[in-house]
């Protein structure tokens, strides 16, 4: 692993973003449209590999094509298959992960369960077989330390407050995984409760985290009066959402 200079924190080495573009919010069922995976800081260039998948033959909702602007018809004459996107991306965070870098994932019960779900589609090894990923997530860390923040934590609002670049109309995985790893490292320099916790540290601090947060959501929707029935579909579990009790994705 290389670790930042003598007397710097974990927020002066290097980084590994993620992102994915896909075909639905659901987690469990979202085919992965564009995967990106970004090294950041650390004193290196920035490097960067995305991947465009076939999406398996499934459909891409045309709400989801105007957000990515990846049409179905785009991503079958010109993506990969979709098992050889999900291997190398799979692989690819694998082996960034034994080098011993943190991954910078925003929401990351989303991306992480996407592929995970996908890898487990297609008789892929999943992520969290391979190695045991520190993850660092800015939606639980922001919550964390401005808890009475005021609106939606989205990227772009993120950004927007800790002054991280970020084109909001480009809406691509190369571009929200390169700002994301920026986030996370702004958000570390300016909050000493994040910089002076290792990542690994961060990242079990974020699983408590996270179940606090989602605790307080379940019981601000149950005493809300037409939004109790959205208390039951608030996950408690971080990084990584279990598998659906019936099985499949």
């Amino acid at each position: 692993m290389r670790y930042p200079a003598a007397g710097l924190d974990w927020t002066y080495g290097r980084l590994v973003g993620f992102d994915l573009e896909t075909t639905s919010t659901d987690p469990h069922s979202a085919r992965i449209v564009t995967g990106s995976v970004v090294g950041y800081g650390g004193g290196q260039p920035t490097s960067v590999r995305t991947w465009l998948s076939d999406v398996g033959g499934s459909q891409i909702p045309t709400a989801a094509s105007a957000v990515h602007g990846v049409t179905t018809e785009a991503a079958r004459s010109a993506g990969r298959p979709a098992p050889a996107v999900v291997e190398e991306i799979t692989a690819t965070l694998a082996g960034l992960v034994e080098e011993g870098h943190p991954l910078a994932i925003m929401s990351a019960p989303y991306g992480l369960t996407v592929l995970d779900r996908e890898a487990r589609w297609y008789g892929i090894t999943p992520l969290g077989d391979r190695v045991s990923p520190v993850v660092l997530d800015p939606l639980v860390l922001d919550r964390r330390v401005r808890k009475w923040a005021q609106g939606p934590r989205t990227l772009e609002r993120l950004c927007r407050h800790y002054v991280v670049p970020l084109d909001e109309d480009a809406h691509s995985s190369e571009a929200d995984a390169t700002a994301v790893c920026e986030l996370v490292r702004r958000m570390g320099r300016r909050h000493a409760l994040l910089a002076k916790s290792s990542p690994a540290r961060l990242h079990q601090r974020q699983v408590g985290w996270a179940r606090e947060q989602g605790e307080d959501l379940r019981a601000y929707f149950a005493r809300t009066p037409g939004k109790e029935a959205w208390a039951r579909d608030v996950r408690l579990d971080w990084p990584l959402l279990p598998l659906r009790r019936e099985g499949g994705r």
